[in-house]
């Protein structure tokens, strides 16, 4: 069954309701069935970039705990394959994070990466195949 794989951007969006796109991540994670899969770099950095929001580590942390997001990527055993990708994208750059949901990704053709990252568009799977990708509307 295609997941959806949450990345940073919409996380910090939806628990911050000043970010610009806290609307947006509101009604794409409420059209949703949880769990939505991650891995641990995205909660790292969601956790460091809600710090200034009162009680926004622990919302994170509480989203895990209810089962509202899983975490079922381990970035040990697939160090190799990370470090190779974060090698061919070095110019972008391509952040841990962003590493482990390409590979996530690979698990299932369905399966899509909600983002507000355009790097997605840049990034490949195996084979030069797209990471399909929920994204916001280009803003112009």
């Amino acid at each position: 069954m295609p997941r959806v794989l949450l990345d940073t951007g919409p996380l910090v969006a939806f628990l911050d309701h000043r970010d610009t796109y806290h609307e947006w991540a509101v009604e794409n994670v409420g059209e949703l069935t949880p769990p939505l899969l991650t891995c641990e770099p995205v909660l790292a950095e969601a956790c460091y970039l809600v710090r200034g929001i009162s009680g926004g580590p622990e919302a994170v942390m509480t989203l895990l705990f209810r089962d509202l997001i899983r975490v079922p990527f381990r970035v040990e055993p697939e160090a190799g394959r990370l470090g190779k990708l974060m090698e061919k994208y070095s110019n972008v750059p391509m952040s841990l994070a962003d590493a482990c949901l390409v590979l996530m990704s690979e698990t299932d053709d369905r399966n899509e990466v909600l983002t507000i990252d355009s790097d997605f568009r840049l990034y490949r799977k195996s084979n030069r195949r797209i990471v399909p990708t929920r994204m916001p509307p280009a803003r112009g």
